[in-house]
């Protein structure tokens, strides 16, 4: 076995020196490449780092249930490009949303009938595209972790054409600076506004979920949710993964609202929590489901039952990572 081995080592044409190939981290461009193939969504978002534990929808799950074990191998370039005299500083993870104590929490059921009952009334229709602003944590294992927030919209046209706009901006703070990308795909701080990119896309017409029209059924939104998620039976963290997916293909319409929220119920694992006001400002009733270290927090709108944000929070500290209990993994916040 020993000459067998020896000879493969001759045999290898691409000696293990070569500074091109050599081992070592990925660069924050190669990690986002990465993200991209092993997840599948539209696009990969720049601190949004394949780690353990995830489904392969978009991207398996965005966030770490198993993060001790190699959460933070595809950013350590994160340290380095931040790390000179002339970079900018690290900004830290932002506190979790509140939600009010003294508010009577709404349960799912009664939730989804006053969204059955809405979108019996009418209400918006279903269209295909996405408004989302989100801020994700980046993390490396010699700096402080850093916020990338962005504004996303992609919208699609009659002839299976799409564009998508990518900015980077912060709506807590308007006006001031935040982290973003250069043209290479690595941080920097920029200017609020900045566009990461503006990209139009040739005509697709993908028939698999989360590309085909979602029904608004709750019996078929679930079949067509494990499609997208490559499962025959999803448990709630991944169905609240499949919401995810779901809302960053399309702005769902009253009807495929009323039965996510059903699906929701149905699933038995969110907690209601009670009030709370979104980064963006606007009124919601809160769910929660835990694991270990990680908190999820479903954000809906009271009376059409529209999701308006989804939260994660670290519940466990990550000391090596600079990560302390209640910072956001997370966060998106969708609007039409």
């Amino acid at each position: 076995m020993a000459d067998e081995l020896d000879l493969l080592r001759r045999a290898n044409p691409v000696p293990a020196d070569l500074p091109s190939l050599a081992d070592g981290p990925l660069d924050l461009r190669g990690a986002r490449h990465l993200d991209r193939l092993l997840h599948e969504r539209t696009r990969p978002t720049p601190s949004r780092v394949p780690l353990p534990g995830r489904r392969s929808g978009r991207r398996g799950v965005r966030l770490a249930w198993g993060l001790a074990t190699g959460a933070v191998v595809a950013v350590t370039a994160l340290a380095l490009l931040l790390g000179g005299p002339s970079a900018p500083p690290a900004v830290a993870a932002p506190r979790p949303l509140a939600v009010r104590a003294d508010a009577t929490p709404v349960s799912l059921d009664r939730l989804a009938e006053r969204a059955e009952a809405a979108a019996a009334d009418g209400g918006p229709a279903l269209r295909k595209g996405t408004h989302v602003q989100s801020w994700s944590l980046g993390m490396s294992d010699d700096a402080p972790p850093i916020t990338l927030p962005e504004e996303r919209v992609v919208r699609w046209t009659a002839d299976g054409r799409h564009t998508e706009l990518v900015v980077a901006t912060d709506p807590r703070h308007p006006g001031r600076p935040v982290i973003g990308e250069d043209a290479d795909g690595n941080p920097r701080r920029v200017e609020d506004g900045h566009v990461i990119s503006d990209t139009t896309y040739p005509p697709s017409w993908s028939d698999a979920p989360p590309h085909s029209r979602p029904p608004h059924d709750p019996d078929r939104l679930r079949a067509y949710l494990e499609e997208a998620q490559h499962t025959d039976a999803m448990n709630t963290s991944q169905l609240l993964d499949a919401a995810d997916l779901l809302l960053d293909n399309w702005t769902l319409g009253a009807r495929e609202s009323a039965a996510l929220v059903r699906l929701l119920a149905d699933s038995g694992g969110l907690r209601p929590a009670g009030e709370v006001t979104d980064r963006l400002g606007r009124h919601g009733q809160a769910y929660v489901h835990e694991v270990t270290g990680v908190r999820r927090m479903l954000i809906m709108n009271p009376d059409t039952g529209a999701v308006l944000g989804l939260e994660t929070t670290f519940t466990e500290a990550q000391p090596e990572y600079g990560v302390a209990p209640g910072d956001v993994m997370e966060y998106s916040a969708w609007t039409r």
